[in-house]
């Protein structure tokens, strides 16, 4: 078994480049398969959750080629086949092929999606989206059968500003015949970047970014050069261990704007950050003063974000709460950190986090990807070495982790050990 292992204590200092957006760019490589000809995306990052997205790729008869950090899918001669096993059960976001091949095919058979358990989460909304624009829908043997003879423009309202649903949604509507309007929908940075894609391959999508995109079907979609955006949620990530761990750090490579909800709460905390065009400064390591996080959808503080902030908050002087209001089995992380010697209690979808707490290392287990996030900052704080294990999940979404830690002084390594 591969672990992570971190020697705490090690004051940080230097400069972080960001990758492009994880959760862009497993959208991104589905909605590519809808063109006639390649689509090269730039700046892919090296997590598993792009390997796994190449399989699926190849699986349907595509081709699928990384030079550095340079993607080409050439969807030339793809061919529908069932996606039921292997890498469609790996992560979250193989459900994307739904809207995609559904799109393309007007038929898609796809086994149920994996990832991350963090409580129920339900695709309902996606398939009632599909219905509307035209779609029948079975349920075999844990697979999802999506049919139409075509598809028709619709009028969509999300019960919840869902933002898998509205990229699936856009998916199968960007070639349906006539309009489409989906209300309510999600207004995330991945939300306006995938609309971008998808005018760039010839799509005609309006009031991405809104509570209203309009999507004019069109009947042939082209090859297109497409640059992702930054990662919000691994710069995030970063801000958040430099204001625990770090003398001064410079995350660089990122949108500040798509941050200002987590910038805000920091600077509420007592942390110094300076805010430039493309980068932040963050001076850490001083006391802070324990707040309150609730998540809420963009432009409100992300999900994703939640529990390495209740890392942080375990180092501020008093008590704070952290609520998700998304996903309500994101706090497992809290266990494990108990473990290190945080005073955490979980009510129903809150920790209670009581503050400062002097951690030491432990062996723990990332028991999701954002877990995993929130067990490295701890180790970076904690007397002694800390063992994560699980490390499948941090590698999900974070690319080259213990080399970006490295270069900026700390002290992180793997090791496969017997369980």
């Amino acid at each position: 078994m591969e672990v992570i292992k971190i020697e705490g204590g090690r004051p940080l200092k230097g400069t972080v480049r960001i990758d492009s957006a994880k959760n862009s760019t497993v959208a991104l490589i589905p909605a590519a398969i809808l063109a006639d000809s390649s689509v090269i995306l730039e700046g892919v990052p090296q997590i598993v959750d792009v390997e796994h997205l190449g399989m699926m790729i190849e699986q349907l008869n595509g081709k699928y080629e990384i030079d550095n950090d340079e993607l080409t899918i050439d969807p030339t001669h793809l061919i529908n086949t069932p996606l039921v096993e292997g890498a469609v059960n790996k992560l979250r976001a193989s459900y994307y092929f739904m809207g995609a091949l559904l799109g393309k095919f007007k038929e898609a058979v796809i086994g149920m999606p994996g990832g991350c358990y963090l409580g129920p989460r339900p695709i309902d909304l996606h398939l009632k989206g599909f219905e509307a624009l035209g779609a029948t829908i079975t349920q075999e043997a844990g697979s999802i059968h999506l049919k139409a003879e075509k598809l028709t423009g619709a009028k969509i309202y999300l019960d919840f500003a869902s933002v898998g649903a509205t990229i699936n949604i856009m998916l199968a509507a960007v070639k349906a015949e006539g309009m489409t309007v989906i209300e309510n929908a999600a207004k995330e940075p991945e939300i306006i970047d995938l609309a971008n894609l998808l005018n760039g391959m010839g799509a005609n999508i309006k009031g991405a970014g809104t509570g209203e995109i309009r999507i004019q079907g069109v009947t042939e979609l082209h090859g297109t050069r497409h640059a992702i955006i930054p990662d919000r949620i691994e710069a995030g990530t970063y801000i958040t261990l430099a204001a625990v761990a770090g003398d001064e750090v410079k995350i660089d490579n990122i949108i500040p704007h798509h941050l200002e909800a987590l910038i805000a709460k920091l600077r509420e905390m007592g942390v110094d950050i300076e805010v430039h065009t493309d980068h932040v400064i963050v001076r850490g390591r001083k006391e802070m003063k324990a707040v309150d996080f609730k998540t809420s959808t963009y432009p409100g503080l992300a999900t994703d974000l939640q529990q390495p902030l209740v890392t942080l908050l375990t180092q501020a002087t008093g008590v704070g709460m952290v609520t998700d209001t998304i996903y309500s089995d994101r706090f497992k992380n809290c266990f494990e950190l108990n473990k290190m010697g945080a005073n955490i209690k979980v009510q129903g979808n809150s920790a209670i986090v009581q503050g400062p707490s002097k951690l030491s290392g432990a062996r723990v287990k990332a028991t999701d990807l954002r877990a995993g996030a929130s067990l490295v900052i701890a180790g970076l704080i904690a007397d002694g070495v800390t063992e994560i294990g699980n490390t499948y999940h941090i590698d999900r979404g974070y690319s080259n982790i213990e080399d970006k830690l490295n270069n900026i002084g700390a002290k992180v390594w793997r090791e496969d050990v017997t369980e």
